[in-house]
């Protein structure tokens, strides 16, 4: 019998950790691991209290059309990578990896280059997270590390 790889492992948990999610457009899931270990995770949803898309079965950017990636401050979710930093400890985090998975909500899909916004790559430069592993499909994935996203910032206007 033919074992898993390790980052395909953690992916595996991040993604049922995405059937928690609460949007109504994508379904992301987040898991930090240090030193092979869970440390926390992470899903995308409104914050504590507040009612979710998919209770209101509304969702403020589906209705004005607004094309993903963009108008962030509209929507009612906390994102997957933010919310696994929240819930763990700094001294925990640096160094360790960050895996994502996303999924369309609609048909299940995973997002084609699916990558942090710009505000979650912040967070996760300021956590010392080194490493963030990206599923692109069942198996195969991207793996991205950070120092690249400090030394080519995105923030920067040409």
């Amino acid at each position: 019998m033919e074992r898993r790889d390790k980052d395909n492992y953690y992916l595996d948990i991040a993604q049922t950790v995405s059937e928690r999610s609460t949007c109504l457009r994508r379904k992301y899931g987040a898991i930090i691991v240090s030193n092979d270990e869970i440390v926390s995770t992470g899903y995308n949803g409104a914050p504590r209290g507040r009612a979710n898309c998919v209770d209101l079965n509304y969702c403020t950017r589906n209705a004005l059309n607004i094309p993903s990636g963009e108008r962030y401050e509209l929507c009612r979710s906390v994102h997957a990578e933010a919310n696994a930093i929240i819930s763990a400890r700094r001294s925990e985090m640096f160094g360790a990896s960050l895996y994502l998975v996303g999924k369309d909500a609609v048909d299940n899909t995973y997002i084609k280059d699916a990558s942090s916004c710009s505000m979650c790559k912040r967070l996760i430069i300021n956590a010392g997270i080194s490493r963030v592993v990206i599923r692109s499909t069942h198996d195969e994935y991207v793996s991205i590390n950070v120092r690249d996203w400090v030394y080519n910032d995105d923030t920067l206007v040409d």
